[in-house]
């Protein structure tokens, strides 16, 4: 799981020839508690997909750039541009049945 920062976010989501998933999350956030195993189980499993994430409360400035208003988000970017996002705790099958249609 790669651990971005505001210096390393841009260089690595251009620069990845694969989908980004970033997961915008927080130390005290319950949910986000929730989601890390099944973002890490997901990581291993989807060779076709690179995972990061971002703490909002150490990487503020990136949370307000992506308008992050509840957590945990997930943004998905293609080439360094958005394609789509959603937000909160869910199943595993959920999460990975939402990601696949960004992967296609």
């Amino acid at each position: 799981m790669n651990e971005l920062t505001t210096a390393s976010f841009d260089a690595f989501v251009t620069q990845s020839t694969k989908p980004v998933l970033v997961d915008f999350w927080a130390t005290w956030c319950g949910p986000c508690k929730v989601m890390g195993p099944i973002i890490d189980e997901l990581a291993s499993e989807m060779a076709d997909v690179e995972f990061a994430k971002v703490d909002c409360d150490a990487h503020a400035e990136l949370a307000m750039r992506f308008n992050v208003l509840s957590i945990p988000t997930f943004v998905i970017m293609k080439g360094g541009s958005e394609v789509g996002r959603f937000s909160g705790s869910m199943s595993k099958e959920t999460f990975k049945e939402r990601l696949s249609n960004f992967v296609k």
